[in-house]
């Protein structure tokens, strides 16, 4: 079966800034694929070449078998592409932008019930003929997703989808995405919101300063990075220089230790104990996809979504 995308030695340079450098990836279709990266990691400038938005340097790129450069037309009817930038015609109510979206891709009136179906699975019917300049953030946010989604193509792309938006909509979002995905869409997803992708996608790609640092099903990443996370409420201390290699976050008088066995929790209690620091609340845990991004790429932005 032909691929997705297939990506073959994509490098990009602006100037002396070497922004990718030689990434090889194949999405087979009816993949939930993650994308992940710290910023700066290449994934945004990935998905501007993906898009036809920018060309690259050397290398190339094909969706469903159509190169986006050389046949930039079939390659972009088979995307929908989902910008983190919140941009919009205002001069349109949100139905009137999804079938002008859909008619730029050569759909016309028998589109109509799909976008019907888009307007009903994010929310957004009783805002079908409102204008764009009167939706609130979060409703823009949807239009713009809607938008991506209105010429029906098979191969979907959420760059950052969710951030900055409510519970609600994140929900709404995930539920109609997964519906998608269960009818073949290929859906390829980058987020900062790392428990996102471990819950949908099942293989992840890891980015850092433009290479791919990781590749594999997220079951086999985690089960590669397993471990225990070890959360201690001790107030404001100073950790003992012994226990300190272990720790990978603080916050508010909370310690997040990551440990690869059971022997190293009680070493880290022990070095407390001998330090006279009173452990107040004690957590334990697997390790989580979180804590593979950390291992592989640093201590840069994530987040965990309220």
């Amino acid at each position: 079966m032909t691929p997705a995308i297939q990506i073959n030695g994509i490098h990009k340079n602006f100037g002396n800034l070497h922004a990718l450098n030689g990434i090889d990836l194949t999405i087979a279709q009816g993949e939930f694929f993650a994308l992940l990266g710290p910023n700066g990691a290449g994934k945004s400038t990935l998905i501007s070449i993906l898009a036809g938005l920018i060309s690259p340097t050397a290398g190339n790129i094909s969706v469903m078998g159509f190169d986006v450069v050389n046949q930039y037309q079939q390659a972009r009817q088979l995307l929908g592409v989902v910008p983190q930038e919140l941009v919009f015609d205002p001069f349109f109510n949100v139905r009137e932008m999804l079938c002008f979206q859909a008619g730029y891709f050569g759909r016309g009136p028998e589109n109509d019930a799909w976008v019907d179906e888009i307007l009903e699975g994010l929310g957004l019917t009783d805002k079908a003929n409102t204008n764009m300049r009167k939706l609130s953030g979060g409703m823009k946010r949807r239009a713009l997703i809607a938008q991506a989604l209105a010429h029906k193509p098979p191969v979907i792309v959420l760059d950052e989808p969710t951030a900055g938006v409510d519970v609600e909509l994140r929900q709404m979002l995930w539920e109609f995405i997964k519906k998608l995905n269960r009818e073949g869409h290929t859906i390829i997803l980058t987020t900062h919101y790392l428990e996102e992708a471990e819950a949908l996608c099942s293989r992840v790609g890891m980015m850092k300063q433009g290479e791919i640092v990781a590749l594999d099903s997220t079951a086999n990443l985690l089960n590669k990075f397993a471990g225990k996370k070890l959360r201690l409420t001790l107030g404001d201390v100073s950790l003992p220089a012994n226990i300190q290699a272990l720790l990978r976050g603080q916050e508010r008088g909370i310690y997040t230790f990551a440990l690869s066995d059971m022997a190293q929790i009680e070493f880290v209690l022990s070095a407390l104990r001998t330090a006279n620091i009173k452990v107040q609340d004690m957590q334990l845990s697997e390790a989580d996809l979180e804590d593979v991004f950390l291992s592989l790429v640093g201590n840069s932005a994530v987040g965990k979504s309220s």
